[in-house]
Parts: structure tokens; sequence; C-alpha cells
């Protein structure tokens, strides 16, 4: 496990000790509002800001499902422990995930794959909505999502050279999850450090349902629960930063493991043939399961004089997993020898270089340089991808000019080139063709090389209450290994997918809109998009089967995407918001065989209303020189039906949930203690998230659910 066994044991967790500026966008410092999502007023993309006050009061088991209350941002889930974000339906290798100014690489293109980051260990998110390639190359055709870790220096100490921390109990009903995280940092002279740890133990998750129909089979479920489903997760990090009058530099250590078991009956029929009895135990990880460990060391440098500043940013990632099953035979496949049916080994270096030079008061020039390497490996007796290389490099120029008070113009343009090595894969066992027996190939040799040229306008306007942001720009995504070279079973899904060696570069034009206008009572926005992508990838489901499992193949096909997010805030009184949000999303395919329909698994129109209490009055209290602020809050996650799909593609059913939520900080004169609660689907109501794969299985999301988290900052 790595370092999991010292990191974990100290709490440790990675902090940058200056905040990174390697983008055209910056963002300024924002006021939190009371619900703690709040636009950026600099860039010219529709962007938010996300606190941890917001993720600490929805006490999410995964920092992705945290997220997807924020208009425009979706949570793909596959059980309680495992998800990963989507903006505008975009997600997988089609969003970036920066964390502290690196790309996180694991295996994201995986359905079932989480983020391997700690959300105790992030204190700022950043989102930023459609194409912004520009800054960070391939994959962020639909968005960013930027994680970032305080500085130590400038949080809530005492004074510079004090210790100063955060201790996190928690835990939820639904899933009898329990879990505590823990942080330290401090600061003394030049020098600064900060430490974090989490764990969290979870068992399997409650259903609304008795039982669910697999293969034409209606299997009962035991006590409502999803047989191993259960996980266990540990994080650990650590962070140590130096300053000089000129520059900076700080290194960062992070590791994530986590175990977790993939719904029984997801595999096939296990629990009517397997000797297993996966009803012993709700917190048993039996087979299948899968365990993820991914480390990251980064370093940062940056050197500043009076009107320029440069920067460097190196990283080295091991991203490792490994799924088991039990070793059952597959068509011609005889049993396996063990229950290693799929490892992945993947190794990243990034290597990152930016300058900014402030030309004048009104224009400010940007350059970076970035590039990276990854080489993944397989083995086990399952294939769903081959070994590959991947080599990537791109640069950019961009500039920022201040016309006036108010009003600021933003142009960049880049360029890319990468290549991707895939080596040839043969099945370990004979597969009867004709008259002879075969190893059958599952993927050929290639050799790829792709380049790209893309830009983006952008414009913003502020004045009185009013803030007007526009973006228009060009952004492309490089084919990935799975994608190119797929041709396997993915039983956690549910389907059989091949690649296509013939696949081009993914590309989109988009534009992107926003206008706002608030006051003391009222604060509105409206962010329309677009968007066309000529050879858009997705993986089409087909009417054909392939060793008894629906076969899902990658194609490229014309798209046509636009869409729609709202925000409105009423405060009628101090002490009372009214929060409205809603998102709409339209695609179309214009070409292909599919043309006229949607896309698959495209999120259906949500809006989500809110009414909201918060205090803060100074009262005499048990100890009087305490301040008490608290909050309560009622939401109605409405989600409309999604009939527009692709065929063979079953239609969801439209739903909504009730939620309240409540909690109360005390500041003391030496620490601050803090306590939520939440409570989700109170009603237990049964409902598919069309974005959820056990959907495919006449599995509902989760039934009612609540959660507490105990808090102390010191």
């Amino acid at each position: 496990m790595y370092l999991s066994s010292s990191l974990c044991a100290v709490l440790l967790s990675v902090v940058m000790a200056s905040p990174v500026d390697t983008g055209l966008l910056h963002i300024d410092e924002v006021v939190v509002t009371a619900s703690h999502v709040h636009a950026d007023p600099i860039s010219s993309q529709s962007s938010v800001t996300v606190t941890t006050d917001y993720l600490n009061e929805r006490m999410p088991v995964s920092l992705s499902k945290g997220l997807d209350g924020v208009a425009g941002v979706q949570s793909s889930s596959i059980g309680s422990g495992q998800s990963k974000p989507a903006i505008r339906g975009l997600g997988f290798n089609r969003l970036a995930v920066m964390h502290d100014g690196i790309r996180h690489e694991g295996q994201q293109w995986g359905d079932d794959h989480g983020l391997e980051i700690d959300r105790f260990a992030i204190d700022h998110i950043e989102i930023i909505k459609g194409a912004a390639a520009l800054l960070y190359g391939s994959d962020a055709i639909g968005g960013v999502v930027l994680l970032n870790s305080d500085e130590p220096r400038t949080s809530n100490m005492r004074s510079p050279k004090s210790i100063g921390g955060k201790a996190y109990l928690f835990a939820q009903s639904n899933n009898a999850l329990m879990g505590a995280s823990m942080r330290l940092h401090g600061s003394s002279g030049t020098f600064c450090w900060r430490a974090n740890a989490t764990y969290q133990d979870y068992a399997d998750f409650s259903v609304p349902t008795d039982s669910f129909e697999y293969y034409s089979y209606r299997i009962p479920l035991y006590k409502r629960t999803l047989r191993n489903t259960a996980g266990r997760e540990a994080d650990g990090s650590l962070m140590l930063g130096y300053s000089a009058s000129h520059w900076h530099t700080c290194l960062r250590v992070y590791e994530s493991w986590a175990r977790s078991g993939f719904f029984a009956n997801a595999h096939g029929l296990e629990v009517r043939l397997s000797d297993i009895d996966y009803d012993r135990s709700r917190r048993d990880i039996d087979l299948p399961r899968q365990e993820v460990n991914h480390l990251k060391v980064l370093w940062y440098t940056a050197y500043c004089q009076d009107d320029w500043k440069m920067e460097i940013n190196a990283a080295w990632q091991h991203n490792l997993r490994r799924e088991e099953s039990e070793p059952v035979s597959h068509g011609y496949m005889p049993t396996p020898p063990d229950a290693m049916e799929r490892q992945f080994s993947k190794h990243t270096a990034t290597l990152n270089a930016a300058a900014r030079w402030n030309v004048s008061a009104r224009h400010t020039l940007r350059f970076g340089l970035q590039s990276e390497m990854q080489h993944n490996r397989r083995s086990g007796w399952g294939f769903i991808i081959p070994d590959y290389e991947q080599y990537s490099i791109g640069a950019y120029a961009g500039e920022e000019w201040r016309v006036r008070n108010g009003l600021t113009l933003h142009a960049g343009i880049r360029y890319d080139y990468a290549h991707t090595d895939i080596h040839a894969y043969s099945d370990w066992y004979r597969t009867p063709v004709g008259d002879t027996a075969i190893y059958q190939v599952r993927s050929a040799e290639q050799a790829r090389d792709f380049h790209s040229l893309t830009w983006s306008l952008g414009v913003r306007y502020r004045s009185d209450g009013w803030l007007l942001r526009a973006n228009i720009g060009k952004a492309f995504r490089t084919p990935i290994a799975k994608e190119l070279g797929a041709d396997g079973i993915n039983y956690h899904i549910f389907r059989y997918e091949a690649g296509n060696s013939d696949l081009r570069p993914e590309e989109s034009y988009q534009a992107d809109l926003s206008v706002g206008w608030e006051n003391r009572y009222v604060e509105i926005r409206v962010d329309p998009f677009a968007g066309y992508f000529p050879n858009y990838i997705y993986l089409n489901p087909t009417a054909d089967y392939r060793e008894g499992l629906q076969l899902y193949r990658y194609t490229q096909a014309r798209v046509v995407r636009a869409g729609a997010e709202m925000m409105l805030t009423i405060r009628p009184w101090q002490y009372m918001d009214i929060n409205l949000q809603g998102e709409y999303l339209f695609a179309r395919q214009l070409s292909g065989d599919k043309a006229g329909y949607g896309l698959p698994f495209s999120p259906p129109w949500r809006i989500m209303p809110e009414i909201r209490f918060h205090w803060a009055p100074s009262v005499q209290s048990v100890n009087p020189t305490g301040r008490w602020q608290g909050y309560a809050g009622i939401n109605v996650r409405i989600c409309g039906a999604q009939h527009d799909i692709v065929p063979p593609e079953k239609p969801t059913p439209g739903w909504w949930t009730l939620n309240i939520s409540a909690g109360q900080t005390i500041a003391l004169p030496t620490c601050s203690l803090h306590l939520s609660m939440k409570a989700e689907n109170i009603l237990n109501k049964k409902y598919y998230d069309h974005t959820s794969y056990y959907r495919l299985i006449d599995i509902p999301e989760a039934g009612w659910n609540l959660s507490a988290m105990l808090g102390v900052d010191f």
C-alpha cells in the first residue's frame, strides 16, 4: 500500500504554499454567500467557486458526489462509495481535474473509478464550465475542476508561529459509514508545513426495493441492501514549503488507498452460483472487489519580480488498480487459475512551466509549456484495454487587456502534439475458428500521432450590479487507449466494449454566455451555452450481443449540444434566503447510425429549490464569550424524465426527493465547534438516476439517509 502505513498513521496532507497562477484566467478573492457557491468575478468563462463549508454541509462520501448540487454539475455514481464528476453531461476524459496545479491522472476512463483525492484536504474548489483546453490541454473539452489547498500561513491561526488544525468525526445511516479526519498545519519564519489524513469505513448500502430484475431473473435483496457494496478508504498527505524574498518552493506528497466491493450480482448470477455467503455481514468486502492505490509527488517553484513571475510545476503519479472476481469461465475461456481478473499500473510524469508578464497597467501576457508522459501496463486473465504509452506536449500564449474599468478582454492560442503507442494483445486461451483453434487477437499493435491548434476569445464586463461574461473557442481531446483498442467485457456496467483504431481527435467549437445581476435583496444569473462537435467520440449501444452481453462500440458523429443553467437567490429577510437552481441540456447527433437521436446517459433537466435560514447573533449562553452561528434549510431535488435516449437505451422516469439540513457553530476562546446534520430522501422514494449505471439492471438510488458530522478547529 506504498506509504499508507506511515502517512495515514500521522494524518498527513499536502497544500501548495503559494497559489499556483498558471493560467490565462485568474481568480480574485470572493465573498462567501449563504450557499457557499458563488461566481468568479474575473473570468470570461462561466465558473463558480465552492467552499469547504458547502461540502461539509452536504457530507458526501466522495468528493464528486458533493458537487452535484451545483447547477450544471452532475455526479455519475456506481454504488455508495464510487463516483466521478461531470459538467453539463461531459465527464470521464472530457473533464480535467487539476489538483493543486497538476492534472490528476488515474484510470478515469472507467465508469466505476472514482477520484483518489481526500476531500478533507481540499479548501476550495473552482469549477470552469465549458471548454478550457487553452490552459489545460486535452480532456478539458467539457470543463475543469480545480481542487486547491490553502497556504498554512494564511489560514486561521492565532500567530505566525502557532500550530493549528482541524478534526472531524462523521457518520451516515444508510450505509453505516463511520469516519474521521484530522489536519495539522503551522509555519515559522520562512518555513511552513501541513499534514492531513482521513479514514472511513462503510457497509452495504440500502435501496427502497425488495428485488430487481437481471437477465429475466427476479433476484431478491436481503434486508433491502445491495450485497457486497461495502468499502474502506484511507488518505494521507504532507506539504513542506520554503519562501524567500523573491521565490518560493514546496514539496507535496499524497497517497490514497481504497478497497470496495462490486455489487455481487454485477458480474452475472454470482449469488445463485457462488459459495460466498454475501448476506453474512454488511461490512464484508467479498469477491468481486477492487483495490486502488494512488501515490502522487508534486514539486512547485516560483520566482517573482515586480512585473513578472515564472513557475515550474513537476509531478509523478502512480495509480495501481486491482480488480478481483471469482474464477469462472466465460465463453471459450477456461476456468482462470486465480481471482486476479484485471490489474492496471499507470505511471504519469508531468512537467509544466508558466510565465506572466505585466507589460503595462492594462496589458498582461501569459505563456506556458506543458508536457506529460503516461505508461500503463495491464495483467490478469480479463482484458478490457491494452498496454500503452502516451506522450504529449503543448504550448500556449494569451493576453489580458483591461480596456477600462469594468471591461476586460481575453485572447489566447495553443498548439498540442500527442503520440500514442498501443501494444498488441492476444487471449491466453484458444477460441475455435472454423476447423482450428487460435489465440484470438484482442488488440493490434498501433502507433498514432495527434495534432491540434486551439484558441479562445473572451470578454468580461461589470457595471453597477451587472456582470456579463462571454467566451468562444475551440477545444480538442486526444482519443484514449480504451477508445482505440478496447475489446472485452466490462462486467461492472453489464456490457461488451469494442474500440476503434480509426478514431480522429475529438474537436469542439463552443460558446458560453453568463449574465448576472444582484443587489441587496436579489441575485440572478443565467448561463446559456452551445457547442458543435464535428467528430464527437462516444460508446454507441448496438442491438448486437457478444459473449452474452450487449455490444457497445466506439464511434464518431457530428453532434450539437446546447443548454443553460439558472441561479436565483431572494433575501426577503436578513435571516432567510430563498434559492432556486435549474439546468437543461439538449444534445443531438447529426450523422452516423443514430442521427436524430441524443447521446447515451445524457442528464435530463433538473431544478433545486431551497429555503434556508441562518443566524449569527451574539448571545449569552453557557459560555458568555461564545458566539453562536447556525443554519437550517429544506430543499427539493426535482429531476425530469429522460425520453431523449439512444436505442436500445431505456427511458428513465422523473423523480423528486425531499431533504433537510441544519448546523451550528460555537466559537470558543481557544477553538470552534461545528455540528452538521442532514437528512436525504426523507420520504424514502424509489427513483432512478439516468446517469447511474445500476439503473441498467433495475437498481434504484439509495433510500433515506441521515448524516452527521462533528468538527473542531483549533
